[in-house]
């Protein structure tokens, strides 16, 4: 560790060696004066407090900075752990203009061992200091999140940078094109800086290969990132003012108490909280808390759990209004035997009170996740096509490669699945089980949109942040595989997550005023989804989530064990006078905590200002784009009492099952033979469907969401992925008067279409 005196600086001693020898390399990288063994050492919490002050005031190395305050003003704000390994001054940033000439913006350019920075140049019309936030989306990329270096010169061709690259040309622009499609651009000095631009290159390029390697996102001390927080009584103030607009605040779901508040939110009376998996003895993969029949009891529900994939048993995820259960689990395991007792355990578990019960065959329609990572891949290389030539997006030869990329062909098959769903929610009391093979990737996505299509308060942002905790975070997503955060594994990567937030974006764009978050706060949410620094997209799931923290920061002074406390050890350290605080999860800051990247006139963009609460919008008729949810009548007969009765929904039809289980008939392995049961009635059934008169819906207060995905309809995100073409943004971006004068005026002609429509 290292802590600061005028003249020199000295390193704590460790124990370990390996540590000591780290910390010392660390020094000499940020050109520190490395003092004899046995020096000097600071204890508790003077230590710390020095190890903040030196590497939140570290700047660039010029011989020319005397004045103190510019010194700790105008520098790189850094978090305990991370050091810069390389810097280059009078570094300009490239920025896009509509008229085809890029304009600069003059700063320093910074490597750390976590990231690359920007960092302007201090000007009359600087925000002050104490306003910069840590990893800014404009300036910052983080080393995991670089896709592409590309070090260009005019005389040579382009050459694309890694760790074991030999450059034989100096660098006049260094172009970094991010995973999550931001390009960024800087040209170095015409004359005198050379060596630096060389360094600099081909520092970014070795911390980007060895970020990978050494652990440093796992090991650095992040659970201090809010020192870093800006002004943080406004924050506060912040926070309780969205509160007292959303009425409610995000639930993590970690603690027993989030779930019954989610729970007696949705009204599902017939419905527990059950605490099985509170040791995750049951399954590692599945929170601690789940949602299960009140009349179950936890001895019967344990008899359920191997009879599933990963042990992930059904369990309730949402519940409608009008009396229907929306539940996910995963697929029957083949290896399994059940007995009778455990058979009747599950068919409890599925139906869930109701004597019907629809299984949602969710792989037979939905993309794999195979599929969806070839698809995003494609997509991000034809917008880098886009962005370094001059081909336009309308051009036809380049939608014709976006629509081989089949993105948006993924798009509107989600979109067109959870709208079936919720239909079927929506037509009458049944239980729709929601089965994929592990339960982890396309369940998430289903689910969700479901409850976004259906429940107003999804809608909001503290709703919405609500849904990402509990049907992905909570629920074991496998965000590290998925995302590659790390870049250790590039056979899990698929990008489901972001495929929800396109589809997400789908339901903004034809629905603008049942939405209080608008674009800006989903492309905020997609460029997060690449910053490793937070505890949401760092893990696969809760357990895991819950031991890296636990054993990473062992200095904290009370840690709980898979959140079980001990109330007499609260007591003894209070009555000691240690300021001890409840357990709430995770060291490490959520992505939730938007004022770590965004400063609080960014985040104002987040709200949308034509919100409509729930409850206002009646007079459309239940659903635009002449989507309308058909009448609760003729769908299936119904069931004699005491008879329970299966589908299956695979394919848009539904398939009357002639045994609740596939052990029955041995068809569990033998898709074709559980599908081919029941083929008269779908035919009988999807006819009726046809035939039966369409008619609006309201419920729950609200509006059911039943959105187009025919054609056109479905558009691709422009401000999401083509942000390194500067001609696809016009009206989105103002880096200039004239360019916010073109942005005024789209808005306004916008804002004159909607309030047309609306009357």
């Amino acid at each position: 560790m290292l802590s600061m005196s005028k003249t020199s600086f000295k390193i704590k001693q460790h124990q370990d060696p390996g540590k000591r020898k780290e910390c010392k390399e660390g020094a000499k990288s940020l050109g520190l004066l490395i003092p004899a063994e046995g020096s000097l050492e600071l204890s508790g919490t003077e230590h710390l407090h020095g190890l903040r002050r030196l590497l939140q005031t570290r700047g660039p190395k010029s011989p020319d900075m005397s004045d103190k305050r510019n010194e700790s003003c105008h520098a790189l704000k850094c978090i305990p752990g991370e050091y810069i390994r390389e810097e280059a001054a009078h570094v300009r940033k490239s920025i896009p203009s509509q008229d085809g000439e890029a304009t600069y913006i003059p700063g320093t350019l910074y490597c750390t061992n976590l990231r690359v920075a920007f960092l302007p140049d201090p000007s009359p019309n600087t925000e002050d200091c104490s306003c910069q936030t840590f990893m800014h989306s404009d300036y910052d990329v983080a080393l995991p999140c670089i896709g592409r270096l590309l070090a260009v010169n005019s005389f040579t061709k382009a050459k694309v940078l890694t760790s074991t690259s030999t450059l034989k040309f100096i660098p006049e622009e260094l172009i970094i094109c991010c995973r999550d499609f931001r390009v960024l651009r800087f040209r170095f000095h015409d004359s005198g800086l050379e060596p630096q631009a060389f360094r600099v290159s081909m520092a970014i390029a070795q911390a980007h290969e060895s970020s990978t390697k050494d652990g440093s996102y796992e090991d650095a001390a992040l659970k201090n990132l809010g020192s870093c927080r800006p002004n943080q009584e406004e924050e506060v103030l912040e926070e309780e003012e969205e509160k007292k607009e959303d009425g409610s605040p995000t639930l993590f779901f970690q603690t027993l108490r989030d779930w019954e508040k989610e729970l007696q939110r949705i009204g599902a009376a017939g419905w527990r909280v059950s605490p099985v998996n509170e040791r995750f003895d049951m399954s590692t993969s599945l929170p601690k808390y789940l949602w299960v029949p009140s009349w179950f009891l936890d001895n019967e529900l344990k008899r359920a759990f191997v009879h599933f994939n990963e042990r992930r048993i059904p369990r309730l995820c949402w519940h409608h209004p009008g009396g229907s259960d929306l539940l996910r689990a995963a697929s029957f395991h083949p290896d399994s035997d059940p007995e009778k007792e455990d058979m009747r355990s599950v068919e409890t578990l599925m139906l869930a009170g109701h004597p019907q019960c629809v299984i949602v065959d969710v792989t037979a329609d939905l993309p794999s996740p195979p599929e969806i990572q070839q698809s995003y891949s494609k997509l991000w290389n034809l917008s880098l096509c886009l962005a370094d030539s001059f081909v336009s997006s309308s051009n036809e030869k380049w939608l014709s490669s976006l629509e081989g990329t089949r993105w948006l062909d993924h798009v509107r098959v989600c979109l067109k699945k959870a709208s079936e769903v919720a239909v079927l929610l929506a037509e009458r009391s049944r239980s729709v089980l929601l089965q994929e093979s592990d339960d982890r990737d396309l369940n998430c996505l289903l689910a969700s949109l479901v409850q976004v299509i259906s429940d107003p308060h999804a809608r909001t942002i503290s709703g919405f942040q609500s849904l990402v905790q509990k049907e992905w975070v909570a629920t074991g997503h496998p965000f590290l595989q998925r995302l590659n955060l790390l870049q250790k594994n590039d056979g899990d990567e698929s990008p489901i997550f972001l495929l929800f937030l396109d589809c997400t974006w789908q339901l903004l764009q034809q629905f603008p005023g049942s939405f209080q978050f608008t674009e800006a706060y989903l492309v905020a949410l997609h460029e997060s989804s690449y910053v490793p620094f937070s505890s949401t997209f760092l893990f696969n799931c809760q357990w895991e989530r819950g031991r890296r923290n636990q054993n990473r920061f062992l200095t904290q002074l009370y840690t709980p064990i898979n959140g079980w406390r001990e109330p007499l050890c609260l007591e003894i350290l209070e009555k000691d006078g240690y300021p001890v605080k409840e357990a709430t999860g995770a060291s490490l800051p959520t992505i939730w905590d938007w004022s770590l990247r965004y400063s609080p006139r960014h985040m104002a963009r987040f709200r949308n200002p034509c919100y409509r609460r729930s409850g206002n919008g009646g007079s459309n008729g239940g659903a635009l784009n002449g989507n309308f949810l058909p009448q609760n009548i003729g769908k299936m007969e119904n069931a004699p009492p005491g008879k329970r009765t299966l589908y299956l929904f695979s394919k848009g039809s539904l398939s009357l099952q002639a045994h609740f289980f596939p052990w029955k008939n041995g068809s569990l392995a033998k898709k074709g033979s559980r599908r081919s049961q029941g083929s008269e009635a779908p035919r009988e059934q999807d006819r009726s469907r046809r035939c039966k008169t369409r008619s609006f819906l309201l419920h729950h207060d609200g509006l059911l969401l039943l959105p187009s995905y025919a054609g056109p309809s479905i558009c691709l995100w422009r401000r999401c992925y083509l942000r390194g073409s500067p001609e696809t943004q016009v009206g989105l971006f103002a880096p200039s008067i004239v360019g916010l004068t073109e942005e005024l005026d789209l808005l306004q002609e916008r804002l004159n279409y909607w309030q047309a429509r609306g009357s």
